[in-house]
């Protein structure tokens, strides 16, 4: 009884967190933004891409594809789940706090040298993951997971710099916000067709809504009588598509000390074809509608590889994954144009993952301390766009710790922190503007929190005695 209490208390302790954190509580930013994303280069396509994984993958640089567990949910190879114990049943709850800084120089003229740095930042509180994983029957498992995909938000402005325009009109300024976020749900099953060697398939649901505004307006009316009027337009993005992975490991040495595991998944892109209502009006979103249309998206969502090797024993884990994704080949037709016809187009990309994980003696039953599990990671590739073809480095540096609620269990509360970078202070010269454009360099830190819960209990199993 007090077993169930404890375990009760824990879950209503999670889905508070939880709902504080869709519904927004506890979010301040520097100015209207998605809470999910603050960046100009999510302007383009899914927006930020999400990290993968549970708590755990990511303390270890977001590494675990070839990840092997009995007590902790498969959330990056759905082969993965074919190792969940007979009458098991895992639960895995996680949320994250991102405080992001963007900087940029801003350049007056094409001089490299004549610039001025501007600043602004965001804090947020998320929900992250939810994920269960339960067995079928012997050497078949399922596994089900919610997480976030992409995310979009920007609030940025510009002022008309042509002679022309203010000779004519007066002050012109034009502003483009945007936010939203795609969902990924993911369901499969994972097999062990014989011993050491499992293969897996999920099924990949992406939902959500993407919303683009851009609004031109006069702030300065010198020459004029009064009749000029704002125009905004808004491109509105609703995304609802099937995908599929497939994912295998095999074990290439399993002992009583040790276990040595290579994973692999191959996820299968295609066209996201997402509906886009696109709308003009003149003044504001009461005034008159000058122009509707309803179409399909373009973009397309990349064939994937990623592959990896994980090596575990008493009390050392480490990890090594690569990742590939076809973006460029997949969108190679797909470009669009940012500020001053800045081409943006899509680049394949590379990441390279490493982790870590060392426990002292999780068999310890004075010291506590020793139970802990203390993990480590990297990783570092590219962003998935190109900027007048400048790619963008992105690198992440991860630590974090397991606390075990229990002895000889499994449940457990696991806190993570990633500090990474996207991007540099580089710029890119733009002669139909004549001036300089700076890059956006990103800086940022992630806390996350994640709740491991009942991979030691046995479920579906009806007791004899009470």
């Amino acid at each position: 009884m007090q077993k169930m209490k404890v375990y009760k208390n824990v879950i209503l302790a999670v889905v508070a967190v939880a709902i504080l954190s869709i519904s927004g509580v506890g979010t301040a930013s520097a100015q209207d933004a998605s809470v999910n994303a603050y960046s100009p280069y999510t302007m383009f396509g899914v927006g930020e891409l999400g990290t993968h994984g549970n708590a755990i993958n990511r303390a270890m640089g977001g590494t675990g594809v070839a990840f092997r567990s009995t007590q902790m949910a498969s959330m990056l190879n759905p082969a993965g789940y074919s190792a969940t114990l007979r009458n098991s049943f895992i639960l895995e709850v996680g949320v994250e706090g991102t405080f992001l800084k963007n900087q940029q120089r801003k350049f007056s003229s094409l001089s490299a040298s004549d610039y001025a740095t501007a600043e602004n930042a965001l804090n947020s509180i998320n929900f992250r993951e939810i994920a269960v994983q339960m067995p079928i029957a012997k050497g078949l498992g399922f596994g089900l997971s919610l997480t976030p995909y992409g995310s979009v938000g920007y609030n940025m402005h510009t002022f008309e710099q042509s002679e022309d325009i203010w000779g004519t009109v007066g002050g012109v300024m034009y502003n483009y916000q945007g936010d939203g976020d795609v969902t990924e749900v993911k369901a499969g099953f994972g097999w062990e067709i014989f011993r050491g060697f499992s293969l897996g398939i999920a099924a990949k649901y992406y939902w959500g809504n993407i919303k683009h505004n851009y609004t031109t307006s006069i702030y300065g009316d010198y020459v004029g009588a009064g009749d000029f009027v704002s125009t905004t337009g808004i491109d509105d993005y609703a995304i609802s598509n099937f995908k599929f992975q497939v994912g295998l490991q095999w074990n290439i040495i399993a002992d009583s000390k040790r276990l040595l595991t290579f994973g692999a998944t191959y996820d299968y892109g295609g066209p996201l074809r997402p509906k886009v209502a696109q709308t003009i009006y003149i003044g504001d979103y009461a005034s008159t509608i000058v122009s509707m249309e309803n179409s399909r998206g373009q973009m397309r969502l990349p064939h994937a590889v990623n592959a990896g090797i994980t090596y575990q024993d008493a009390k050392f884990v480490g990890s090594f994954d690569y990742e590939y994704q076809n973006w460029g080949g997949s969108n190679a037709f797909y470009q669009q144009d940012a500020y001053g016809g800045m081409s943006v187009k899509y680049v394949d990309t590379h990441t390279y993952k490493f982790g870590f994980e060392y426990t002292p003696n999780r068999f310890d039953v004075r010291h506590y301390l020793r139970r802990i599990a203390y993990r480590i990671g990297a990783r570092y590739g590219n962003y998935y766009q190109s900027f007048e073809g400048r790619m963008l480095s992105q690198w992440a540096v991860t630590a974090g710790f397991g606390f075990p609620l229990r002895f000889m269990g499994a449940t457990s509360i696991n806190a993570g922190l990633e500090v990474g970078g996207r991007g540099n202070l580089s710029s890119v010269i733009m002669p139909q503007l004549g001036k300089r454009i700076g890059l956006i360099r990103q800086n940022y830190i992630k806390v996350s929190l994640g709740f491991s819960l009942f991979g030691e209990d046995y479920w579906f199993v009806r007791p004899k005695i009470d």
